[in-house]
């Protein structure tokens, strides 16, 4: 049997908008892609859509978008790096104590689900970047950076632990957060604040074996 592979696409933006007009016609184009990926789906928005709906020429769009799959890897990028500068921020305060993280993460997950609902069609968006092939690789890539800059936190923290493990123990729990963000995001029951406290819970349990000793 022939298995399909998926068709590579080209994901690169063509250029970044410098002028401050620019950057608004930027912004709208991806907040117009939300909302129509939100409503219509991948499959059925295009790039002359998008246009359409944001007000300006399709030549307009290509100057900075060679096809729709490169406007939702600026949507999701543009997600991502704004639950990122949560974390990092999150990291900066607790600084070099591991109790502190682990106790901070509830208000940590809290904090990215507020901004991750301030993003339009972002649950739309998660959905696309874990579903569609093309864009799976803008996911990983973002949590590969959170899990990295944590393992430089962390090296110093848990010098008993092979890299392999601090690397695996990291982004395991980096990828049960995210997971956490997206079902308090799709579930009506339980809460969202009650989600995101279990997924707290969980994970100081599965910190538990290596905290230092309060």
């Amino acid at each position: 049997m022939t298995v399909k592979r998926e068709k590579q696409v080209d994901l690169e933006q063509k250029k970044m908008p410098l002028q401050k007009r620019a950057i608004a016609t930027y912004e709208r184009v991806l907040d117009v892609a939300a909302h129509l990926l939100e409503d219509e789906g991948v499959e059925r928005i295009s790039t002359n859509l998008i246009a359409e709906k944001a007000g300006i020429t399709p030549p307009a769009l290509y100057r900075y978008f060679p096809n729709k799959y490169a406007v939702l890897r600026a949507l999701g990028d543009r997600l991502m790096q704004r639950q990122n500068a949560v974390f990092d921020t999150s990291l900066e305060q607790t600084g070099d104590d591991l109790n502190a993280q682990v106790d901070a993460t509830e208000l940590l997950l809290l904090e990215t689900l507020r901004v991750t609902q301030e993003q339009p069609g972002a649950l739309a968006i998660m959905r696309a970047l874990r579903a569609v092939p093309n864009l799976q690789q803008v996911r990983l890539e973002s949590h590969h950076q959170v899990t990295d800059a944590w393992c430089i936190a962390l090296r110093p923290l848990l010098p008993t632990l092979s890299e392999d493990e601090l690397w695996a123990k990291a982004r395991m729990s980096v990828e049960l957060g995210y997971a956490a963000i997206e079902m308090a995001m799709e579930e009506s029951r339980p809460s969202p604040e009650t989600t995101l406290r279990e997924a707290a819970l969980a994970l100081r349990s599965y910190w538990a074996a290596v905290l230092p000793s309060q």
